[in-house]
């Protein structure tokens, strides 16, 4: 990784901070916000690292803006629209005082990642601020329109992830947006609770229609899992489950030094899914996730299969 010669300023005196410092400024929001996302980073060689941790410190930002529900939607947008403003004056080359921008830049170069991409990431961020009634409950009607959410907030995040990891058949990009939905699915089923309790509901109201339960008896549920809400959620985990056999496909097709911190990453999501499905799908009573030192083991294994990798033979890198 080759550091800015110097820091340049606009008209405006703004002085963009080195590429060193952002980078290391990225990894350190990744290191302290992913919770699942930064143990397959460490599985990476540097550069492909240090790219991918400024693109999670970008998403970050966008969603902690969408989030922030201690402002209300109009201003949340308008913040929103501001910084996206702010990132598309520096991704045309102005000066910047935001070091994920200067990553971000960096490493959309050195990977051709289309910045088309990264506009949708934000889009999606934005759905959850459509609604023009903060007091209504944001559903999807069908399938087909949650599939649309999944695709900008997860399945574009695959598809900008295997730029980095890199590919040349062009069958990845269809799996690497059918891994996302697999990703995002699972994530939708943990946090069905939380999501209730910030007046969202993302199974989708055909779905509820089938197992005969009403939003309402979501946003104000009371006692144990009911026989239909764990159907309904086993529909949606083998949904899932289906997904995810894309994420298997996918693995041979992007770059061998990649393909550890890859499977780090499905293996702790779908080992995620298998725990929701162990738990009898109750994510009412409790928040699941994976243990840490079962995410650690995973790495491990990673860890070992890069080393693995390097023993082959050279390895192409960026």
């Amino acid at each position: 990784m080759t550091t800015e010669p110097a820091t340049p300023q606009d008209a405006r005196g703004v002085t963009s901070p080195g590429l060193d410092e952002s980078y290391a400024i990225c990894r350190a929001i990744a290191k302290r916000e992913a919770k699942n996302f930064y143990y397959s980073f460490v599985a990476l060689p540097p550069p492909r690292r240090n790219a991918i941790c400024a693109i999670y410190a970008f998403m970050r930002k966008a969603d902690d803006l969408s989030d922030d529900e201690s402002l209300p939607r109009d201003e949340r947008r308008r913040q929103l629209d501001e910084w996206l403003a702010s990132w598309h004056r520096a991704r045309e080359g102005a000066a910047t005082g935001d070091p994920v921008f200067v990553a971000v830049r960096d490493a959309a170069a050195r990977f051709q990642i289309p910045f088309s991409l990264l506009d949708e990431l934000v889009a999606g961020t934005t759905m959850d601020l459509e609604a023009a009634e903060s007091d209504k409950p944001d559903t999807y009607d069908t399938f087909a329109d949650l599939y649309r959410y999944c695709y900008l907030v997860a399945s574009v995040v695959g598809l900008v992830c295997i730029r980095i990891f890199g590919y040349s058949d062009p069958r990845a990009e269809k799996l690497a947006e059918e891994t996302g939905i697999a990703f995002q699915l699972t994530n939708i089923l943990r946090d069905v609770r939380e999501d209730s309790e910030r007046n969202r509901v993302y199974l989708p109201l055909e779905d509820l229609a089938t197992y005969r339960i009403s939003v309402d008896e979501l946003l104000d549920r009371k006692g144990a899992i009911t026989h239909e809400e764990r159907a309904l959620l086993e529909m949606i985990a083998i949904r899932a489950e289906s997904y995810y056999q894309s994420a298997q496909q996918l693995l041979p097709l992007i770059d061998a030094e990649s393909r550890p911190a890859l499977w780090v990453l499905v293996s702790i999501y779908h080992r995620l899914l298998k725990r929701i499905e162990k738990a009898g799908y109750d994510v009412f009573s409790q928040r699941i996730s994976v243990p840490t030192i079962q995410k650690l083991g995973i790495l491990l294994v990673g860890l070992a299969r890069m080393g693995g990798m390097r023993l082959l033979g050279p390895l192409s890198s960026k």
